[in-house]
Order: C-alpha cells, then sequence, then structure tokens
C-alpha cells in the first residue's frame, strides 16, 4: 500500500512534508538518535584520547555509518580537522568519490561556519545536529560562530585583512578558470 506524503507550508514560509504513515516520524526520530548518540560518543572519544574539542560526527547512507569521527585538531596540529570535515574526508576516501549527495551527516553539534560550508560542498543530502553553538562557546569556543551561522556577527576575535587583488595579477588568476573550463569538470 502506497503511503501518500503532506506537504504543509508554514507561516515562516518553510516547507515541511509529512508522511500519511504514522509511525513514520517516530522511525525518522529513533533512527536520528541513534546516529546522533553515535556522533556524542565521538566527542567524548575525541576529548579522553586528547585529539581535539568535544565535537562528533557521523555519515550515514542507506542506514549504515560510513564513518565515525572526531575533532582532531590538536593530534594533526590542523584548525581545519574539526569532526565534520574529518567525517567528510574519510567518507569521500572511503566511498572513493567527491560527493556525499545520498548520505547523511550526524554532528554533535551545530557546524561552524567551515564546517557547515564544507557539509553544503559535499553535497549531502541531511544534516542533523544535536547541540547548539551556544553549548560550545560557555566552554570557550569563539562566540563569534553562533553568530556567522545566524548572520548577525557583531564580534570576532582575529582581526583579519581581505584584499582582492588588482591589475595583472587578478586578471591571471581569473584566467585559470576560462582556460581549464574544457579540460576539468566536477561531477
Amino acid at each position: 500500500m502506497e503511503q501518500e506524503a503532506q506537504v504543509v507550508e508554514t507561516k515562516d514560509g518553510t516547507v515541511s512534508v509529512a508522511s500519511a504513515f504514522a509511525g513514520h516520524q517516530e522511525a525518522v526520530q529513533d533512527r536520528d538518535h541513534e546516529f546522533l548518540a553515535k556522533a556524542v560518543e565521538e566527542a567524548y572519544k575525541g576529548v579522553e584520547c586528547r585529539d581535539g574539542g568535544p565535537f562528533g560526527a557521523v555519515v550515514v547512507c542507506k542506514d549504515e555509518v560510513v564513518v565515525s569521527c572526531h575533532n582532531m585538531v590538536l593530534k594533526h596540529g590542523d584548525p581545519t580537522a574539526h569532526a565534520e570535515v574529518t567525517a567528510i574526508r574519510e567518507a569521500c576516501k572511503k566511498l572513493n568519490r567527491i560527493e556525499l549527495s545520498d548520505c547523511e551527516i550526524y554532528a554533535s553539534c551545530e557546524p561552524c561556519p567551515m564546517c557547515f560550508g564544507a557539509i553544503h560542498l559535499s553535497r549531502a543530502k541531511r544534516l542533523v545536529y544535536g547541540a547548539k553553538a551556544e553549548a560550545a562557546i560557555a566552554i570557550g569556543f569563539d562566540d563569534f560562530i553562533a553568530d556567522a551561522l545566524r548572520g548577525t556577527s557583531f564580534y570576532q576575535k582575529a582581526s583579519l585583512e581581505i584584499k582582492k587583488a588588482e591589475g595583472n595579477q587578478a586578471i591571471l588568476a581569473e584566467e585559470v578558470f576560462e582556460k581549464t573550463k574544457e579540460k576539468f569538470h566536477l561531477y
């Protein structure tokens, strides 16, 4: 028997799809809890191993865990080795591809802008996170993260100068796209 999906538009314009099958939402919620619990376990594991901060991430494909990773910033001396980035890198290696369009990512905490960007670029079909960024901020992680995610950034610790090159430098950098478009195809 085929189940119908009901599309509901909310007041703020977002759209959600609800299954007519009563147990569907419950099954999805149980599944989310299971995989999110694995991400939280990874967060604890990373701190216990002294690999990095208390963040974990799990990549799931067709209800199977592809990889389960934690923050590796301290272990690798790499400020980009956040749990989500590490999980995306490992999942892509394991699956031998550069996109995760049939995968879901479970993160123990709301992703920072870098991790959100990596998740977006991976083409993951779904993101489920546990803690809000404020939980990480409360123990000393950069407080601009939540503001940056919400587009309300008033405070930023780093003072980074950003300048676009001009003249020949800019032209040479832009030409690479035109000169390689026939040779390079992402998907």
